[in-house]
């Protein structure tokens, strides 16, 4: 072969190996530009730098983990889980840090936020203006309360008043103690024929209560009546009535201002995204979304 030839293939070579290095560096700059953050990380940063409680990197919530369908471990685990996990979950992401959940009794939640045991509370905790005195809340959905009966609803109950005389079982601390309280104080519905109120340290224990006759309805928020009744293979159902609907609000504590405003700000965010759509969805929720 004349040298001309063989000039003629090295040129040749190069031309093909130096278009192989071209095509792989605009391939490795194509996947640069589309890489999606890993977990933890944020696409649209929202600054929280000027945000104490977030500087270790870790958002810690505090719930109860005994209230499905919005927080309650998976049976037999001590995995979190429900509406409210995921929403905590999404909006850690969105701020660009690791959250860590701490279960608190639910009449405990607001004192061990005031105290910084954890940095918010996320634990269906309807907005009212006694807690609305000791913290501040970013609404997040909007829950009414439910009555839960035993199949064929024996006493026949369709709305409050329905309940004067009878004996209903609750959750310690709820809003739906309040409901109750308010039937029965002097010029309520039920002042003289008063409500018989058992309450419980969590609303699992209220609702065996309704199974086993001890009590003649348990009083709860309507999706977690649902979900009961669900559960109870037959034995419950729920009044289909949904009573008085009210926001359900993360908790922050007074002080922590910059706090809540990045979590304002991180909800916003996953609303906008959808990621707060496809949550209420996974949950068949789509009803209590924000109103």
């Amino acid at each position: 072969m004349s040298p001309r030839s063989l000039s003629r293939i090295s040129l040749l070579v190069f031309v093909l190996a130096l278009a192989a290095v071209l095509a792989f560096a605009a391939c490795k700059d194509d996947k640069k530009e589309g890489t999606t953050p890993p977990a933890g990380q944020t696409p649209a940063a929202i600054d929280i730098s000027g945000v104490p409680e977030l500087q270790d990197g870790v958002l810690n919530v505090g719930s109860e983990m005994a209230y499905a369908p919005f927080n309650f471990y998976q049976e037999g685990t001590e995995v979190e889980d429900g509406l409210d996990i995921d929403i905590a979950r999404a909006i850690a992401n969105a701020l660009g840090v690791e959250v860590r959940f701490i279960a608190t009794a639910f009449d405990g939640l607001i004192p061990a936020l005031q105290t910084g045991e954890f940095d918010i509370l996320v634990a269906a905790m309807t907005i009212r203006p006694d807690r609305e005195d000791q913290i501040d809340f970013v609404p997040y959905i909007t829950v009414g309360t439910g009555i839960l009966v035993p199949a064929g609803n024996p006493d026949g109950i369709q709305a409050l008043e329905d309940l004067c005389g009878l004996t209903v079982a609750v959750q310690v601390g709820t809003i739906q103690v309040t409901f109750l309280e308010e039937l029965n104080a002097a010029g309520g519905t039920c002042a003289d024929n008063s409500i018989d109120i058992v309450t419980f340290d969590t609303n699992p224990l209220a609702v065996e209560d309704l199974r086993t006759g001890g009590s003649d309805a348990n009083f709860s928020d309507f999706p977690v009546a649902l979900t009961d009744a669900q559960e109870s293979e037959g034995a419950l159902e729920v009044v289909p009535t949904q009573i008085d609907p009210e926001p359900y609000g993360i908790g922050v504590a007074k002080e922590s201002t910059e706090l809540n405003d990045v979590i304002a700000d991180a909800l916003q965010a996953i609303i906008d995204s959808g990621e707060y759509d496809t949550i209420l969805a996974k949950w068949e929720l789509e009803s209590v979304a924000l109103q």
